[in-house]
């Protein structure tokens, strides 16, 4: 009974390091080598060199358009903003001055997002902190998931982008969550998915 024990103990431990991967980890547990979703921080810093990712910078890499690194800001949607309440939430002028939240918490999320994406320009005007999923779209206000540093000021090509967006879900052209998804996946791309390309 004793060496049948052992053998399942010894099954037990090589069919847990299977399933985790044996990865190496840091000590807060997370692989050293793959970006994770950002979490806020207050770190602060300053520069003036280009704005563009270094080479071998942070743990997040924005893509060209500019798009933020899909598994650190992935997005995030706002869970009090559903298609059944647009008309008194996202499509409620003004609605979205109520829930952004202020410049105080942003600039520390960007200051953390420009380090994580391994910007060599750290000057935070270089950037605007941006929701992926805009506000008028449904997204969440304060989730770092959804907020990154994209390069350039405001407005930008994907301000356009997100209130073409706003108004083909506010006429009932698009559904909200199909919205959310384009935008979250490919800013670029959106409208040309949705079918809403002008």
């Amino acid at each position: 009974m004793g060496v049948r024990a052992a053998r399942t103990g010894a099954a037990a431990i090589v069919l847990l390091l299977a399933v985790s991967g044996c990865q190496s980890k840091n000590q807060q547990g997370v692989s050293p080598t793959k970006p994770q979703p950002r979490a806020a921080s207050t770190t602060t810093s300053a520069s003036g060199a280009p704005s563009v990712p270094a080479a071998a910078g942070g743990t997040c890499h924005a893509r060209p358009g500019p798009l933020p690194d899909a598994v650190c800001t992935p997005g995030a949607t706002n869970p009090d903003v559903t298609q059944e309440n647009i008309a008194s939430t996202i499509c409620k002028s003004g609605w979205t001055s109520t829930i952004r939240p202020p410049t105080s918490f942003t600039n520390k999320l960007k200051t953390s997002g420009i380090r994580d994406y391994g910007y060599t320009d750290t000057a935070l005007s270089s950037y605007e902190e941006d929701h992926l999923i805009s506000l008028e779209l449904g997204g969440a206000p304060s989730d770092p998931r959804n907020l990154w540093p994209e390069p350039g000021g405001s407005p930008n090509p994907k301000d356009k982008v997100e209130n073409d967006l706003k108004r083909a879900v506010c006429s009932s052209q698009v559904k909200l969550v199909d919205a959310q998804h384009a935008i979250a996946t490919d800013w670029t791309t959106a409208e040309k998915v949705l079918g809403i390309a002008s």
